[in-house]
């Protein structure tokens, strides 16, 4: 309300790190920009699109343009402008204050992919993952063990998986999947990181009571500020089912989307747990057993003890990104594929043959 409006909303932003417009941030954070030309007294200007820059005060020396020289504007066009940006902010900054500021204010077709110029041709067609979202730093030291490559071979240095070797060095961060330790417990999500040891993110959280950390796979809506819980089985029905919260799958409501899901209980989540994934839970049986259709389009029985947690998991663009050169598989640990009509007839059971030799 009043000037706490416009500061709120700044600084949910710059909090959430969500891409604006500088125009649509001027107008609607900044109020109007309002200057008066030297050249002639009394009369106002307005520069809508310098929200961001230094210059917001000074007139404009470009004579050229759809943004060249700033209309002249009387007071009363001046004041119908500041009512319509007053009356967007007061439709924003309770939709931003009630999510957590969390993917409000997005550039118009935002997909979370990062398309790259084409400075070279590895370039060109590369999509990535947009990761200006997640934290900056490393990694937890105390929930972040060394990982060894085994390119591939078995204790006894033979060759059992073909086309695996090189890659980045990477260090395994310890997710919590089994959620069943610290029950009734409320943590707060402290920020979301990258995890180069699967394709989805993962979130630090820390427990209320003793400000213990742990890392859970991050579903999607899950934001930094929110607050997550693993339930037990007597008090699941006081929580929310909200993205994040853990229960036992006899307490969740039929229709729900689900990941981490457990094949037996105690054991962890073993199920959806890649970017993107999450299972429908379809009825409840009589049994004892819970009817759940998985994202392979497969419906299982599982118990219905089994824990598992609600929402999809996150990272759901990973599908699209395209890697744009070879050297990017090469990056990640994958070797070039050799087709097995092209060996010799000791090392596949298609090599060997005649030039235009074709599988039987």
């Amino acid at each position: 309300e009043g000037a706490e409006g416009p500061e709120m909303l700044r600084a949910l932003a710059q909090h959430a790190r969500v891409l604006v417009r500088p125009r649509a941030l001027h107008s609607l954070v900044m109020g109007p920009a309002v200057t008066t030309r030297p050249q002639q007294p009394g009369a106002t200007t307005l520069y809508p699109w310098r929200a961001l820059s230094t210059r917001a005060t000074r007139p404009s020396t470009r004579a050229k343009g759809p943004w060249g020289r700033a209309p002249i504007l009387d007071k009363a066009a001046l004041m119908a402008i500041a009512e319509k940006a007053t009356t967007q902010l007061d439709m924003i900054v309770p939709a931003i204050a009630s999510t957590g500021g969390v993917g409000i204010v997005r550039k118009r077709g935002y997909d979370g992919l990062k398309r790259w110029n084409p400075t070279s041709p590895g370039q060109r067609h590369r999509i990535t993952i947009d990761k200006s979202h997640l934290w900056k730093g490393d990694s937890l030291k105390t929930l972040t063990v060394g990982i060894c490559k085994s390119g591939g071979r078995n204790n006894q240095g033979v060759v059992t998986t073909w086309w695996r070797g090189g890659g980045n060095k990477r260090k395994y961060r310890l997710i919590d999947f089994k959620r069943n330790t610290r029950l009734d417990e409320p943590a707060v999500v402290e920020r979301l990181e990258y995890d180069p040891n699967r394709s989805a993110h993962i979130a630090l959280i820390r427990y209320k009571s003793d400000n213990a950390p742990a890392y859970i796979l991050a579903p999607q809506g899950l934001y930094p500020g929110a607050t997550v819980i693993s339930a037990s089985v007597d008090n699941a029905e006081t929580f929310d089912i909200a993205p994040g919260n853990c229960l036992t799958m006899s307490k969740l409501p039929t229709g729900v989307l689900i990941h981490n899901l457990e094949i037996r209980p105690g054991s962890g989540g073993q199920l959806c747990r890649s970017a993107g994934n999450g299972a429908s839970l379809l009825a409840h049986m009589d049994d004892g057993y819970c009817l759940v259709r998985l994202p392979s389009g497969e419906t299982r029985k599982l118990l219905a003890k089994c824990r598992a947690t609600i929402g999809e998991v996150s990272n759901a663009p990973w599908k699209n990104r395209v890697l744009g050169k070879a050297g990017a598989s090469r990056w990640v640990g994958k070797r070039p594929h050799v087709r097995g009509v092209a060996m010799n007839p000791v090392d596949h059971p298609h090599g060997g043959g005649t030039l235009f030799c074709s599988v039987l």
